[in-house]
């Protein structure tokens, strides 16, 4: 596999996880990120990996954190993947899990609540990656600021979300 096949494998895994957030949530894509991998002398191998990312453009109440974060944990472990990490924060909580195949994701909450999710590969061999489609944004346009702007009756609430299965 080489760095484009492996810059597409990462959005097919981003793709999949933002298609199982329900009600959908509106996002953005982030330039992808390369690097070269080195051996313990830290000498070239040939190979890199890569990076590819989405936020998230809906506001996500610090009510409603938790139950974003589960969807997706649960929806990562239903695709197979490992939970390596989690960081119990009340501001900026986070996710890590791999998959079998070697790829790390993050699942993190910043900067008001912004939501940002990130496959990196493992090492594959070295090929140009090209980046992926993205919107031209307008200075004044809100997306512009990278912050979450967009209301959602659900996500956005300030009360806890419903339990399931209670009416």
């Amino acid at each position: 596999m080489n760095m484009q096949e492996a810059a597409d494998h990462a959005d097919g895994i981003l793709d999949a996880t933002l298609k199982a957030i329900k009600p959908p949530v509106k996002w953005g894509r982030s330039a992808s990120r390369s690097a070269g991998c080195t051996d313990f002398k830290n000498d070239g191998t040939g190979k890199g990996d890569v990076k590819q990312s989405r936020y998230v453009l809906t506001k996500i109440s610090a009510e409603r954190r938790g139950s974003f974060m589960g969807v997706v944990e649960r929806h990562w472990k239903r695709s197979g993947y490992k939970i390596t990490s989690v960081r119990d924060s009340k501001d900026m909580p986070a996710i890590f899990a791999s998959t079998p195949d070697g790829y790390a994701l993050a699942l993190k909450i910043g900067y008001k609540g912004q939501a940002f999710l990130d496959v990196t590969s493992p090492c594959v061999n070295e090929a140009k990656v090209s980046d992926p489609p993205m919107d031209t944004l307008d200075p004044d346009d809100p997306a512009s600021k990278g912050l979450p702007y967009l209301h959602s009756d659900f996500w956005s609430a300030t009360t806890p979300a419903p339990r399931k299965g209670s009416d």
